[in-house]
C-alpha cells in the first residue's frame, strides 16, 4: 500500500517551524520595537558589568562578597546572551 501523503507529522512540524520563524504580521513590528532597546541595554550592560567586579576581585572576597560576585557574573552572562545580536540587528558593521 502506498500513500501519497507525507509521513505523519512532517506537515505539522513544517507549520510549527513557520509559525516560530515568522510571527504574525501585526505582531512583528511591536516585537521589533521592544527587542531593539532590550538588546541595546543588555549589550552595554555586558560591556560595563565586568568593571564592577574588578574592585571585588582586587580588594579580596570576604563576607558576602562572593555572593555579590556570583550575582554579577550571572547577570553578565544573561546580558551577554540577550545582547549578543545587538549590532547584527542594526545592520551596522
Amino acid at each position: 500500500m502506498s500513500s501519497s501523503h507525507p509521513p505523519f507529522g512532517s506537515e505539522r512540524v513544517r507549520r510549527v517551524r513557520e509559525a516560530i520563524e515568522s510571527p504574525p504580521a501585526g505582531l512583528s513590528t511591536p516585537v521589533a520595537y521592544l527587542t531593539a532597546p532590550i538588546r541595546f541595554v543588555a549589550f552595554w550592560m555586558a560591556v560595563a558589568l565586568p568593571f564592577l567586579s574588578l574592585p571585588l576581585l582586587v580588594g579580596g572576597l570576604g563576607g558576602s562578597e562572593p555572593v555579590v560576585l556570583g550575582a554579577l557574573l550571572a547577570v553578565n552572562v544573561v546580558a551577554l546572551v540577550v545582547g549578543h545580536g545587538y549590532r547584527a540587528d542594526n545592520g551596522a558593521a
